[in-house]
């Protein structure tokens, strides 16, 4: 068996493991075929070639040499020996036909077969064992008699003249019977080494429970004493809350929308007169913008019909923000316009994609209805109107009135709606809906959410969580907003804008699908 010197010598540099296939450079130095392979196809750029070892330089790649002598010696190196119970050993009485041995004899050191076994003298002195190629381990190497005896303060095996002798009075054993101890004390020894670490674990597990029970036990005071504060902060907000009479200040600001509702509907008509007339003789129209100027009856800034300053009231509250609490008022009143907008706005729009703006990296539905990236170009056929990109409009036309279509994106990550002129490019960057003056869109990408016209990009600072988006138009108010269709509805954004042509939906897609 090689020694461990003789083992380093064998090892690659490189791979730091034997050599496989060794072969040697000319300076002399050994390494695997594929390490130093490795090696000079990294040196190739730089067109200089060096040993790792020794780094002596070459400006040619070097040639390998087998190294023969090497080779050999791994070969033999990496047999491996049989074990002792793949060794077979015969019976030494049986020459002509060998059998394998049952039993060997230490007095006569030889090995027997059952049948030769049978007819050994079983005398005191012929000790059996079992077969063993090299009896001579059994024997005494001072007295060449046959090892009976076991010392066991020197744990040395002895034969009888050793007992006699140089061991006289010693206390000894017989082998069997202290092999049989020694195999329990090595089980003793493991056993209790085990129980020693397990102790030493219980003991610091212990430490650990301890110092985690006094942890915990510190916590929950202090979050108990944490939720006594915030108890105790939350009636007092409460309290104060309900000293600003909030449910008086949104009756007021619902007589206030049902006001304005009131007159907006008599403009309207008397914008839709077509007899000039009648509608000269209506009074001055200038008391309509009446409520806006006295607006300070509701505005939760400045006085309340009874005389109370509810603005002072507000900001004199301790600890109280009052942003979120005129900004909630500010959202109940954007719902309020909201729904009653909705009373008067025409059915959901009826919108089919046109198939002949849809760009060939698209697929869409046999129902006209939904979008979705295609794995494969479309094969239609090119032409002025259809666009480059993953982009469609819809084929229906938008010149007055109010109307809504709703946009299901449960399917998709990357996506843009909204809405866009006909005349909008059908190419290059100018092509995306919301980078031009011709487009409006709400854009998701990245978890991000922003709206989009003429290139100017607004990031909204809400998720949106639910998985359909409104998109309502009045046309004449010049309004294109973007809701989505939570419980309850939430508004996301409004573009004010002059509409100066016929608008036609339009919808983009990155990865997935959406649907109209």
């Amino acid at each position: 068996m090689a020694s461990a010197a003789v083992r380093d010598e064998l090892l690659c540099s490189i791979c730091l493991s034997t050599y496989t296939d060794p072969v040697m450079l000319r300076c002399g130095h050994n390494f695997c075929r594929v390490c130093i392979h490795r090696v000079l196809d990294a040196q190739d750029e730089s067109g200089v070639y060096s040993c790792p070892e020794c780094r002596e330089e070459s400006p040619e790649r070097p040639a390998l040499m087998r190294c023969l002598a090497l080779h050999n010696i791994m070969e033999n190196f990496l047999i491996t020996p049989p074990t002792q119970a793949e060794i077979v050993i015969f019976c030494t009485y049986c020459v002509d036909s060998p059998v394998p041995a049952a039993k060997s004899c230490l007095h006569c050191e030889a090995s027997l077969c059952d049948k030769h076994l049978r007819a050994h003298s079983k005398a005191a002195e012929h000790v059996l064992s079992e077969p063993s190629a090299n009896l001579e381990n059994r024997k005494c190497s001072v007295h060449k008699k046959i090892l009976e005896y076991y010392y066991t303060e020197d744990s040395a095996c002895i034969c009888v003249y050793c007992s006699a002798g140089e061991h006289r009075g010693h206390r000894v054993e017989m082998p069997d019977e202290a092999s049989e101890k020694k195999k329990l004390r090595d089980v003793l020894q493991k056993l209790t080494t085990k129980r020693e670490e397990t102790e030493e674990r219980v003991q610091s597990l212990e430490k650990r429970r301890k110092k985690a029970q006094e942890k915990a036990t510190g916590e929950a005071e202090r979050v108990t004493a944490l939720c006594r504060d915030i108890r105790k902060r939350l009636d007092n907000l409460e309290k104060k809350v309900e000293s600003l009479s909030l449910s008086a200040l949104i009756k007021k600001l619902e007589i206030k929308t049902d006001e304005l509702s009131s007159k907006m509907r008599h403009i309207e008509e008397l914008c839709n007169m077509t007899d000039p007339l009648t509608v000269l003789r209506e009074p001055d129209t200038g008391h309509l913008c009446d409520l806006e100027e006295k607006g300070g009856d509701v505005d939760t800034g400045g006085h309340d019909r009874g005389g109370e300053d509810t603005g002072k009231t507000l900001h004199d509250v301790d600890g109280l923000d009052v942003v979120v609490i005129s900004d909630t008022l500010h959202t109940l009143c954007d719902l309020i316009r909201g729904i009653r907008r909705g009373m008067y706005m025409e059915g959901p729009a009826d919108i089919l994609l046109d198939v002949n703006t849809a760009g060939n990296t698209i697929h869409i539905s046999d129902d006209l209805k939904s979008i979705t990236r295609a794995v494969q170009m479309q094969n239609r056929p090119e032409t002025a109107e259809r666009f480059q990109i993953y982009q469609v409009m819809g084929s229906r036309r938008f010149s007055s009135g109010r109307h809504y279509w709703d946009v299901e994106i449960s399917r998709s990550e990357s996506w843009r709606v909204g809405m866009c002129y006909p005349s909008i490019e059908r190419r290059g960057g100018k092509s995306d809906i919301g980078y031009n003056n011709k487009s409006w869109c709400l854009w998701r990408y990245k978890n991000q959410y922003t709206v989009v016209h003429d290139s100017k990009e607004i990031q909204l600072p809400d998720e949106i969580s639910s998985d359909r988006v409104r998109i309502c138009l009045d046309f004449e108010a010049g309004q294109l907003s973007f809701y989505e269709l939570c419980d309850p509805i939430r508004h996301l954004y409004t573009f004010t804008a002059t509409f100066t042509n016929t608008l036609h939906a339009a919808l983009r897609v990155g990865l997935g699908s959406i649907k109209i």
